[in-house]
């Protein structure tokens, strides 16, 4: 029985095409679908987790002035009035650099005016607010709509580069001598501001009734 002669073209065929289950796709390629897979959950969860997690407060770092005098503020309100942070010494001072269009500064302050009203009937402690590269009538509409009862200064060059101010939120705890102790960034609670008073103090300088004052 003679064969047919195959031309130099023609493929010879699979003597077992056609025949027994077909070939199970490669090890390796099952691997990387699992690896891939598992990279994927793992993202997923760290970004759920970053959503959902409290943002950074109360977060202390270094600075310059940290144990000097603090550099004196001078300026004008958004109410029109000229503010000297000078009549301000002998009590413990929050300075608060800040922006209307930044998330964290908005996200603090509620905490700041927890703060000023616990503390606004002993009157020994502050908050002043200075505004870093905003507009004032953005300034205004958002403590209009917000509250807070305490000066509000407009930012400007010298006062922002005398602190070394280079974001916001910014805030300098000074001490009744008018000495910077401490430097927080990433925003602020209430809680964590009368910690660091107490620390510095020794005894609380929250009312242990815990009555809230005017602001």
């Amino acid at each position: 029985m003679s064969g047919r002669r195959l031309d130099e073209d023609e493929a010879p065929l699979d003597p077992f095409e056609g025949d027994g289950p077909a070939p199970r796709p490669a090890r390796r390629g099952r691997v990387a679908l699992v690896v891939t897979a598992s990279l994927g959950v793992v993202l997923l969860l760290f970004i759920v987790v970053l959503a959902t997690r409290d943002p950074a407060s109360d977060r202390q770092v270094d600075s310059p002035l940290l144990g000097r005098p603090a550099p004196r503020i001078e300026g004008t309100t958004i109410t029109g009035r000229p503010f000297d942070s000078g009549t301000y010494d002998g009590r413990w001072v929050v300075v608060n650099f800040f922006a209307t269009w930044c998330g964290p500064c908005v996200a603090e302050h509620p905490e700041l005016i927890a703060f000023q009203r616990a503390h606004a009937q002993a009157g020994d402690a502050n908050v002043i607010s200075v505004v870093f590269s905003d507009d004032e009538a953005s300034v205004k509409r958002f403590f209009d709509r917000r509250g807070g009862e305490w000066p509000v200064v407009l930012g400007e060059g010298p006062v922002v580069a005398e602190w070394g101010v280079a974001g916001v939120p910014e805030s300098y705890l000074v001490d009744p001598g008018g000495v910077v102790r401490a430097k927080l960034v990433g925003g602020v609670t209430a809680d964590g501001l009368d910690r660091l008073l107490d620390e510095a103090t020794g005894a609380s300088l929250t009312p242990p009734d815990g009555t809230e004052g005017g602001g």
